[in-house]
This record gives C-alpha cells, structure tokens and sequence, in this order.
C-alpha cells in the first residue's frame, strides 16, 4: 500500500488544484496574515472596553454638568460644596473631620 493507493482513496475534489489552493489560502489568512483571528478577537475586545470607557465618561460629564448647573445657581449651595468636598472653612472657625474607625478583626 504506497502513497499513490492512499493519495486514491481521497475523493477527487479534494485533490483538485482549486480546492487546495484555496484551503491554502484560507489557512495563511486564519493564521499567518497581520490581521489573523486572534488578533481581530483583541482588537474586538479592545473595541468593546473603549465603548465601555466611552459610555462611563459621558455618564460622568452629564453628572459634573448637572452638579456645576446647581453650584453655579445658589451660593448657599456653593458653600456647602466647598464645606463638604473640599472641606474649607470660612476665617476664625475649626473644622474637624471625623473618620470612622475601622473594626479589628476578631
């Protein structure tokens, strides 16, 4: 049994110069191009967590927007920012900060 008997055996279109040629081609373009599978895969996750990013930042201007409309609107509000967020204090007073204290582990 050589290789001529076995090369018999394997059905005619699949010996064809055509179907060769391009399973050929299609190995060289799944494996060994620039832009093969795993690649394309990376670059459709990296696409995915951008759009992800994406819908964060806008999520996060809409709230800074909305927090600069009402500080920018009333002074009382303004301060209570300042007090709160920054913790700035107005000449001749004293700000503590209270931290709560963490519990030890049992």
């Amino acid at each position: 049994m050589g290789f001529s008997d076995i090369l018999e055996r394997v059905p005619r279109f699949l010996r064809s110069f055509y179907f060769l040629a391009g399973l050929s081609f299609l190995v060289w373009m799944f494996l060994f191009d620039a832009n093969d599978f795993l690649k394309q895969y990376d670059m459709y996750a990296k696409w995915q967590e951008l759009q992800n990013d994406k819908e964060y930042y806008l999520r996060e201007i809409d709230k800074v927007k909305k927090d600069r409309a009402e500080l920018l609107s009333s002074p009382e509000l303004l301060e209570k920012f300042a007090r709160e967020k920054y913790i700035m204090k107005r000449p001749g007073e004293d700000v503590f900060v209270l931290v709560p204290q963490a519990k030890e582990p049992e």
